[in-house]
């Protein structure tokens, strides 16, 4: 979702690389939710974070409490920023109940990414973590 949004709404300012611990499908709940917003994700792949191991970040985002925790060293000038979400694809239930959480993490995601760079510049520059 973060990937998407990324370049549907900042693709003109920033580069985007996006990967995860445990690299799987893109969930079909999710390819479904972020259509229903007008963004077609139906082309993307789970990638490794491995692979991206050697590109000099200016900031790591980690979207996921299992994220943070086992996300590898990026070396150089990459700053770490957390910003957890809850994630839907765990979720076990009615699919209507699924899908609303599928949503609601979908625009969570949408408003944090609208932010994008400004507001890692703001908190970087005042010396807080972005938690």
């Amino acid at each position: 979702m973060a990937e998407g949004w990324a370049k549907k709404l900042k693709g003109n300012c920033i580069e985007v690389f996006s990967a995860g611990i445990i690299p799987a499908k893109v969930h079909p709940s999710t390819i479904q939710v972020m259509a229903e917003a007008g963004v077609d994700i139906s082309d993307h792949h789970s990638k490794h974070v491995t692979d991206l191991v050697g590109i000099d970040f200016d900031y790591v985002i980690t979207l996921c409490d299992n994220a943070r925790q086992f996300c590898p060293a990026f070396h150089g000038k990459a700053k770490l920023v957390h910003k957890p979400f809850a994630d839907p694809t765990v979720l076990i239930g009615a699919e209507e109940i699924i899908m609303n959480a599928f949503r609601k993490t979908r625009d969570q995601i949408r408003n944090f990414v609208s932010t994008l760079p400004d507001s890692l510049r703001h908190e970087n520059n005042s010396g807080k973590k972005y938690d």
